[in-house]
């Protein structure tokens, strides 16, 4: 496979088949400011949007060892492009690809809010913290249109619900006023994840993401309100980032993050097809090492849906990498503590609701 054919700005580099029926969508075009700045081909980088209306916006989390039990997409594709992304397979559900089309394709939930509020209405609703997003990135671009996060962190601040947020996108400093908010009343933690520390590595891995330098000072700015940062190392790559792992603790330690957690790559599904892909256009000097040492981590397979391993892997590798992050752990976090989330406050706001009628 040849390095020039790699198209720059994209994650995968090519639409792999769905293994279900092709839905048709309206469709509209959306640029991003990052094709003039990068020099892309915008005619064949086009992000296109498309409007859904879902009944349901919570999802109960059935997997048991992913860290929650509820969580909430205001959008479904990710425009950033991490060729990595385990949601991608997600996209084949709703008739795209799991390679290009899940981040040119990109459906927005624009009842996200309502439907939250209709959520936590339930008298059958027992609070529990609800996670910003446990599939799609909830501050990808189309975030700074649509502003549905946003308008989420509002309505769990009405209903006094905890809120977690996963991101990689330093936009998540738009919302400070309202995280402020939510904080004071010990509703929210952020999980901001964090790759590398190499910018030609993360513009390979995540080519439409926030630099690292921004996702570093959006740890220290949220850390200095005091609002807690677990920093997400993720996922560890052998062969292309698994030797950064006491740099990225130290660096992110240093700006202020509570805690730190890391996974193995793992290649489930279609993802194998496109990071082969990917990896053979983009690093083809070092593809079959990267590959072969994924593979040790995951009893020899790129795919690994094993609960209780498939998230750090096992083997010698596996065990290199996890030996890393407890020295890590012990050097630069010993002390500090992510905070549970509080539950009470949204009992007490229906106690009190109910009370008016």
């Amino acid at each position: 496979m040849s390095h020039t054919s790699y198209q720059k700005g994209r994650g995968a580099q090519l639409n792999v088949h769905n293994k279900f029926l092709k839905d048709v969508h309206e469709q509209r075009d959306d640029f991003l400011e990052y094709c003039r700045l990068s020099g892309e081909d915008a005619v064949s980088n086009k992000t296109k949007i498309t409007p859904i209306f879902p009944k349901t916006i919570v999802n109960r989390v059935a997997s048991p060892d992913v860290g929650m039990e509820y969580s909430l997409n205001p959008y479904q594709g990710c425009e950033h492009g991490c060729i990595y992304c385990y949601a991608r397979n997600s996209h084949e559900y709703w008739g795209y690809s799991a390679g290009k089309d899940f981040e040119q394709q990109i459906l927005v939930k624009k009842d996200a809010p309502k439907l939250l509020e209709a959520h936590l209405s339930k008298k059958s609703w027992q609070a529990n913290t609800i996670v910003l997003s446990g599939n799609t990135d909830c501050y990808q671009p189309v975030e700074k249109d649509f502003e549905l996060t946003r308008a989420c962190l509002k309505v769990f601040l009405k209903y006094r619900q905890p809120v977690g947020i996963i991101t990689k996108n330093a936009l998540v400093l738009r919302d400070l006023d309202v995280l402020k908010e939510l904080n004071a009343l010990g509703l929210v933690g952020v999980n901001l994840s964090i790759t590398s520390l190499d910018e030609h590595t993360r513009r390979l891995l995540e080519p439409r993401t926030t630099t690292i330098k921004k996702r570093l000072q959006a740890i220290e700015q949220l850390s200095k309100e005091g609002i807690p940062v677990n920093a997400m190392l993720a996922p560890i790559i052998p062969g292309i980032n698994s030797h950064e792992v006491l740099d990225l603790a130290k660096a992110v330690a240093a700006c202020g993050a509570r805690s730190f957690g890391y996974t193995v790559v793992r290649l489930n599904g279609v993802i194998g097809t496109i990071f082969k892909d990917w990896l053979y256009k983009t690093m083809p000097d070092r593809a079959e090492k990267v590959l072969s040492l994924i593979a040790q981590c995951h009893g020899g397979q790129l795919n690994d849906s094993r609960f209780g391993s498939r998230m750090k892997g096992d083997g010698a590798v596996a065990q290199q990498i996890q030996q890393m992050a407890h020295l890590a752990k012990a050097k630069y976090f010993k002390g500090r503590q992510f905070p549970r989330l509080r539950t009470d406050l949204h009992e007490a706001y229906k106690d009190g609701q109910l009370k008016l009628f």
